[in-house]
């Protein structure tokens, strides 16, 4: 369950290669204000590709 103030919040990171792929993870709001870039593996291409996280 969620808590209403949590520090940590789920976010989804969505491929910027433009397959439309997604994974979801966790993030501090007090460490990491800004949105998060990660590079992880898109099975939809077959390659590692950028992914960054969604509003």
């Amino acid at each position: 369950m969620t808590r209403r103030n949590e520090v940590r919040t789920a976010v989804t990171m969505r491929s910027t290669a433009g397959t439309g792929y997604t994974y979801m993870t966790t993030k501090n709001r007090r460490n990491t204000p800004d949105r998060l870039v990660m590079r992880k593996f898109d099975p939809r291409l077959r390659a590692v590709a950028l992914f960054r996280e969604e509003r």
